[in-house]
């Protein structure tokens, strides 16, 4: 029968880091949008999904860039579901990810498990790692509970035995989802029952994709002659399969630029994607038909794929590909989820053993034999069917904690959501001050020198704030609320008032009268300040904004010594605040003001990998080409740098003719020019 057990796996682990305090106002950078030259060319249904509620913004997420790229070892809390036939480690407090599935009669690990803990910039919020089987919900990209924990506990299975339960409320789209894990007694698969509900009296989009790492050497089969091809160019084309521009395309290492495909499994056959070896041995993936994408992801065999690899493991380490699987028929498109809805599906995943090379019909042919043989395609909708009653279980040992936010929704709206309680008790210190709002109608006065947390910005929450006292700090949060609805003039006037009540302040403690000094500073609301002068092309009065930002908290800063947790927040809303700072007096042509912000930043972050690439901009904006070109000469890795980021090379063009230096090759895409 299936058992779940605890366990602990001891790697090198780059921890992934604090959240950037600074809240999340620009437009998201993210890779994966369309050439608008390609739109008309999409079926119907496909430019609807694609131009369905993109995603605007991280927001109520901050971003997570507080991580490094040193690694010591590290113990990661574990749970261990097996059979006698299959065993599946989970890791709940990195999203629930799988890190191995293990074949027991043949040896095999089915999976690309990286042998080390390392965030990389590819998360809708940031920090992510590669390896395993991810769960990708909320909107195009890697969901932001990459390195977050979900709850996990014990549940009754269909078949009798014990079954794993993960699940988390995504505040992206304030949907919350699950998913159940199980070993039916003697089977080779592990069954995957996924969830999403939407509790709201509006339909909400959602998203989902299960994101499958395997060795790269292997060519990956799907039930599909045409897919979109999809590159770090932007453009989305239709493209045949197995072979177009020449070369079999579903061997990974044949292409030499990262590059995604999405197959068109035609409607009524079977969805499946499998990855086999050279002798013919791998994984398959399969589930219900609610499950219609699938997907090839490639890095490429150019310089640029090859740094990647190395950049998210350690050299000497085997490349790896993605199989995926999702809602949508590509990764470009969002799903109406249906008012007070759900939308559930099952998957399966275990060996498969078949000849992968020749005539791609015929070895697609011998696939689904093989699958079927295995696990008929009925008996995926039978376990699907069989799971359904099983999914308001109410869990039983909890095995893991996940955060608070479900439980505070849970609150404000009581929704009953049988299956995923989101109790009370999992409300932390992140939560506090929205609870308060939500039981008195006030936000907690900070306390002297405090970072302000995150902000809430779903319509409740918005309506909230605007009713409570109009304190400098419930400005702050009103405006990045209100920004987030894309009401930006009402933003920029409720910051501009939080100023103005600072200053009042002030001036009534200057004249010794009965105010007080607000133990918010101005830094935040001017920091907000400038992004919007910058979002509206005033760049000279953001960069102003941004160097008085970034005076009124070094005026702040701890003089208590032995405030070591006060001196570490510091210097973390420093960094944070001092790089966008000098990027925005840069912009605005003033490198002497920037070279000032620099000065002031603490030596270690100037050390840090993304502030010697600062210092080398800053360096060259001063005219100090070849000071600027030291810069490389000794050495620096940007930890938090951005999939698809090209600034490194467009710097490096800027100061030298020579070819960028392998490690400084992050380059996704042929050269433009």
């Amino acid at each position: 029968m299936t058992t779940i057990r605890r366990e602990v796996l001891t790697l090198p682990v780059a921890p992934p880091g604090p959240d950037n305090p600074l809240p999340p106002l620009r437009p998201l950078d993210e890779a994966h949008r369309i050439d608008d030259r390609d739109r008309a060319e999409l079926p119907r249904d496909m430019a609807r999904q694609v131009d369905y509620a993109p995603l605007r913004s991280l927001l109520p997420v901050q971003v997570r860039d507080g991580y490094g790229r040193e690694r010591e070892p590290g113990a990661l809390d574990a749970l261990v579901i097996e059979n006698d036939r299959l065993r599946a480690t989970v890791l709940p407090a990195l999203g629930g990810r799988i890190a191995s599935l293990h074949h027991k009669p043949t040896g095999r690990e089915l999976l690309y498990v990286n042998p080390v803990l390392q965030p990389a910039n590819f998360a809708l919020n940031g920090a992510w790692f590669s390896g395993g089987i991810e769960w990708n919900i909320g909107a195009t990209g890697h969901t932001t509970l990459s390195c977050s924990p979900v709850h996990a506990a014990s549940v009754p299975a269909p078949d009798g035995g014990e079954m794993l339960r993960l699940w988390e409320w995504e505040r992206l789209r304030d949907l919350p989802f699950q998913v159940d894990l199980w070993l039916p007694d003697g089977s080779d698969f592990l069954y995957v029952g996924a969830r999403i509900r939407n509790p709201h009296e509006r339909p909400v989009p959602t998203y989902w994709w299960s994101n499958i790492a395997v060795p790269e050497d292997r060519r990956v089969l799907a039930p599909a002659e045409e897919a979109w091809h999809f590159g770090y160019e932007r453009r989305l084309r239709w493209v045949p399969v197995p072979e177009h521009d020449g070369v079999d395309r579903t061997y990974p290492t044949r292409s030499t630029y990262a590059a995604d495909y999405f197959y068109e499994v035609p409607d009524g056959r079977r969805r499946w994607i499998a990855a086999l070896d050279g002798n013919g041995q791998g994984l398959v993936q399969t589930s219900t038909d609610v499950l219609r994408g699938r997907k090839l992801f490639v890095w490429g065999t150019g310089p640029g794929g090859r740094r990647w690899q190395e950049w998210l493991t350690e050299p000497g380490t085997g490349g790896y590909c993605e199989i995926q699987a999702g809602l949508a028929r590509t990764q470009l498109e969002h799903v109406r989820l249906e008012a007070e809805s759900e939308v559930s599906w099952l998957e399966a995943y275990g060996p498969l053993d078949t000849p992968p090379d020749g005539d791609w019909h015929t070895v697609l042919r011998g696939a689904e034999d093989r699958l079927e043989a295995a696990l008929p395609r009925a008996g995926v909708d039978a376990a699907h069917a069989a799971w359904l009653p099983h999914a308001d279980a109410e869990p039983g040992e909890r095995l893991a904690t996940g955060s608070g936010w479900g439980a505070l929704e849970v609150l404000r709206a009581g929704w009953k959501l049988p299956g995923t309680p989101f109790d009370e008790d999992t409300l932390a210190e992140p939560q506090r001050p929205w609870l308060q709002l939500l039981r008195s109608g006030s936000l907690p006065e900070p306390e002297d020198r405090e970072v302000p947390g995150g902000t809430l910005v779903a319509r409740p929450w918005r309506d909230m704030l605007e009713t409570t006292a109009a304190t400098p700090l419930a400005e702050y949060h009103l405006g990045v609320a209100q920004w987030h609805g894309d009401d930006r003039a009402q933003a920029v006037r409720s910051w501009e008032r939080g100023l103005r009540s600072i200053e009042r302040a002030e001036a009534a403690e200057a004249a010794d009268d009965a105010g007080h000094v607000t133990a918010v500073g101005r830094w935040p609301l001017l920091r907000c300040l400038a992004v919007a002068d910058q979002e509206d092309g005033h760049h000279e009065r953001a960069a102003d904004r941004y160097a008085q930002a970034f005076a009124d908290l070094c005026a702040r800063r701890p003089d208590d010594p032995r405030d070591t947790d006060g001196d570490r927040r510091w210097a973390a809303v420093a960094a944070a605040l001092g790089g966008e700072a000098i990027g925005a007096l840069l912009a605005a042509g003033r490198p002497a003001d920037a070279r000032a912000v620099w000065e002031r930043l603490d030596p270690a972050t100037r050390a840090r990998g993304r502030f010697r690439l600062t210092e080398a901009e800053l360096l060259a904006a001063e005219g100090r080409r070849e000071e600027a070109r030291a810069v490389f000469d000794e050495g620096f890795e940007v930890a938090d740098l951005r999939e698809g980021d090209e600034s490194i090379g467009s710097l490096w063009a800027r100061l030298d003719d020579a070819p960028l230096p392998a490690r400084h090759d992050f380059r996704m895409r042929p050269d433009r020019g």
